[in-house]
């Protein structure tokens, strides 16, 4: 009778269908500002009283645009204008579709402007300066105008369908609020990640994020380089960590060794996402890491515009 059981309980664990790998993809592709976007769930960034462009990707009009603040604009279908409000925090946008049913929110964070910060502090959470003069002139070093402000109780608001804000948070020891920067292009690149090791066979809800956004303090309080990509929020230390959950790359190449082979893995599957149309807008940084004394195997992913390798 026990064989009989233990041959059942085998034989469901087998047969169960896996339950498939869900994008997250919305019914429509959005544009907002110029960034396409195809999820259901996703995060943009503005300063207050500043604008967004929403255009929807669709010749039907059965949809429309909800704000919970701000100004809504009807522009000419399929396009509109929303224009924040003053005060920094968190507004959904919604658009709708056929009963007011939701088809894609937009989690728009209302920041606080840079300006605002007294010495290297605003309100108590230590950033540092950023460099005055960007590196080699490029635009993407120039210094923000804004942060997100990160609370308690929005920490865990979605930015993406497999990704929350507060899984990008600084490492530094503070209490909130906090602030972060987390690019828009950062979030679309790590849900292309996510589903291509989906479609080739590795079962992941989500990437581990080892190291999001760096306040200029702390990124010069641990030795790194002063125009690292993560001070600018665009840049992502990952791993996969699910089997076992142990704070460690998992054997992604099955040899029965935890070590920067299982890094190359995932290192050689975004690499090979170079060249692709669809990937063009993405082209970043990418490197590969060993395990040290203080940390395992991971990459380093980020979108500043230009291809560049290093660890290989």
């Amino acid at each position: 009778m026990r064989v009989s059981l233990l041959l059942l309980v085998l034989w469901l664990l087998i047969c169960s269908p896996v339950a498939a790998f869900d994008p997250g993809f919305s019914e429509i592709v959005y544009r907002v500002n110029g960034l396409d976007v195809p999820y259901s769930v996703f995060s943009y960034r503005v300063l207050p009283g500043d604008s967004l462009r929403i255009e929807l990707r669709t010749s039907e009009k059965d949809y429309n645009l909800r704000a919970t603040d701000g100004i809504v604009r009807s522009q000419t279908y399929p396009n509109f204008i929303w224009i924040a409000p003053q005060t920094p925090g968190l507004v959904e946008l919604r658009i709708v579709g056929e009963n007011d049913s939701t088809v894609a929110m937009l989690n728009t964070w209302v920041m606080v402007p840079l300006d605002r910060k007294q010495g290297e502090k605003l309100n108590g959470y230590r950033i540092g300066n950023y460099p005055s003069v960007p590196l080699k002139g490029l635009s993407i070093y120039e210094k923000p105008k804004g942060l997100i402000e990160v609370t308690d109780s929005n920490r865990n608001t979605p930015v993406s369908p497999h990704f929350t804000l507060g899984q990008f948070l600084c490492k530094q020891e503070s209490g909130y609020p906090k602030y972060i920067i987390v690019q828009e292009k950062l979030l679309l690149k790590l849900e292309l990640i996510l589903q291509k090791l989906n479609e080739k066979g590795y079962a992941y809800d989500s990437i581990t994020i080892m190291s999001g956004y760096r306040t200029p303090y702390y990124n010069h309080a641990i030795g790194n380089v002063k125009y690292s990509r993560h001070v600018w929020g665009g840049a992502a230390d990952i791993f996969l960590d699910e089997s076992p959950r142990d704070d460690m790359m998992d054997d992604l190449n099955r040899d029965g060794v935890h070590d920067w082979r299982d890094a190359a893995v995932l290192y050689n599957l975004v690499d090979n996402l170079y060249g692709q149309p669809f990937y063009q807008h993405l082209v970043g940084g990418l490197g590969r890491y060993k395990k040290t004394s203080n940390h395992g195997p991971f990459v380093h992913v980020d979108v500043r515009g230009f291809r560049a390798r290093w660890g290989t």
